[in-house]
C-alpha cells in the first residue's frame, strides 16, 4: 500500500516551486497534485491520456472541448485524451488531484 496526505503533498509542490506534483506513478495510472492560484493562467495541452480531476479545493471554470463547468471541492471531471481542456476564472486558489491513464509520459 501507498498512503498519502495532501497536506504533505502541497508543502513538497510548493517546496519545489512547480504547479504540479507526480507523486505516484504505477503500471496503468499517474496521480498527481495541479494547484493554480485565483486568477492565474492555466497553460495546459491536451494530453496523450484520459484524465480524471478531483477538485479538492478552490473554484474555477473548466473547459473541456466546447462544455464549460463549474468546479469546486468535491467536483470530479472526465476529460478524454487529446482533448483540449483548461480551467479559467479561477475565483479560489485551486487544488487539483489529476488522475492520468496510462501514466503521463
Amino acid at each position: 500500500m501507498k498512503a498519502f496526505r495532501l497536506d504533505d503533498l502541497e508543502a513538497e509542490r510548493a517546496a519545489n516551486e512547480g504547479a504540479y506534483l507526480q507523486f505516484l506513478r504505477e503500471r496503468n495510472m499517474s496521480v498527481g497534485l495541479y494547484a493554480l492560484g485565483a486568477g492565474e493562467h492555466d497553460p495546459q495541452k491536451p494530453h496523450h491520456q484520459d484524465e480524471v480531476y478531483v477538485v479538492v479545493s478552490g473554484r474555477a471554470s473548466l473547459t473541456v472541448g466546447l462544455e464549460t463547468t463549474q468546479v469546486a471541492r468535491g467536483s470530479v471531471v472526465y476529460v478524454p485524451a487529446g482533448v483540449a481542456h483548461k480551467f479559467h476564472h479561477i475565483s479560489e486558489d485551486l487544488r487539483v488531484l489529476v488522475v492520468f491513464s496510462p501514466p503521463e509520459a
